[in-house]
């Protein structure tokens, strides 16, 4: 499975109803500024907290971060903990605002 998935794609996705686990990665303040409904844990959080997502281990996981970089790092390591099906969403939240600028994000 290709680990990245671009923010067209995921709109596609999420416009036809799939389910798509959303991990958002940045820190608060961002998420407080706009979001795409994602369950906020930031990535220097992540080690102490992937257990609130442990049952999503064998679900398609997309994480985002504002662009792209943060949401690299968390797939990594939620891929060494045996989470199969971990993608992260290219460019963030910044190439989502850019692709659909009418979107609340």
């Amino acid at each position: 499975m290709n680990t990245d998935i671009s923010v067209i794609e995921f709109k596609k996705r999420i416009d036809a109803g799939e389910t798509l686990r959303l991990l958002d990665v940045r820190e608060p303040y961002e998420f407080e500024e706009s979001n795409l409904n994602g369950l906020l844990i930031p990535l220097g959080d992540l080690p102490s907290r992937w257990e609130e997502i442990q049952d999503w281990k064998d679900h398609e996981v997309v994480v985002h971060c504002k662009s792209g970089a943060r949401s690299g790092t968390a797939k990594l390591f939620l891929q060494q903990l045996g989470f199969t099906q971990v993608r992260n969403l290219l460019g963030g939240i910044l190439d989502y605002q850019r692709e659909f600028p009418s979107e609340e994000a």
